[in-house]
């Protein structure tokens, strides 16, 4: 006897032992995943993107690259950025947004302008409010780069899915 059971669109749940507080917890989280499963990829995708970028910024700073030198430093930002990117691009095409058959080169382009945008966007935002207004105390910088945070969040999700991996 199988214990897991599909229902609606397809989410696993465990059927019997309805009182168990993990088989709950876990029947909820399955239900909250299927309730909007391209959004909830983006947020795996986006976590995972995260993880990439500082995972190459800081091996590169441990490695070959010395973080007390400036220049290095901001090469380590650069190649950290530009392979967040790359994976950002892969992951999102593949197991978010599930597009085949595209011009990958115009699909890239379109999609590398819409986080220029939004990076563009976040250091306006950043260099308006922390630097022109004043606010730089520690708890304005962080208040503000987690505005800007969510703003680049939500701003590439729109950006990726109207212009970049649009369904035909």
């Amino acid at each position: 006897m199988n214990p897991f059971k599909k229902r609606g669109t397809g989410k696993l749940i465990i059927k019997g032992h309805d009182k168990n507080p993990f088989v709950k917890f876990w029947n909820w989280g399955w239900g909250v995943y299927y309730s909007d499963t391209e959004l909830w990829n983006y947020v795996i995708v986006g976590a995972l993107t995260t993880v990439v970028a500082l995972g190459t910024k800081f091996g590169l700073l441990a490695t070959c690259l010395d973080q007390k030198n400036g220049l290095e430093l901001q090469i380590a930002e650069i190649i950290s950025w530009l392979v967040a990117l790359i994976f950002a691009y892969v992951a999102n095409k593949l197991f978010v947004f599930k597009v085949k058959g595209s011009n990958i080169i115009k699909e890239f382009l379109s999609f590398t302008s819409g986080r220029v945008f939004t990076q563009t966007l976040q250091m306006l935002i950043m260099w308006g409010f922390v630097t022109r207004l004043k606010l730089d105390s520690n708890a304005w910088v962080i208040f503000w780069s987690l505005v800007c945070q969510v703003m680049q969040i939500v701003f590439n999700y729109v950006i990726s899915k109207l212009f970049v991996f649009k369904k035909k």
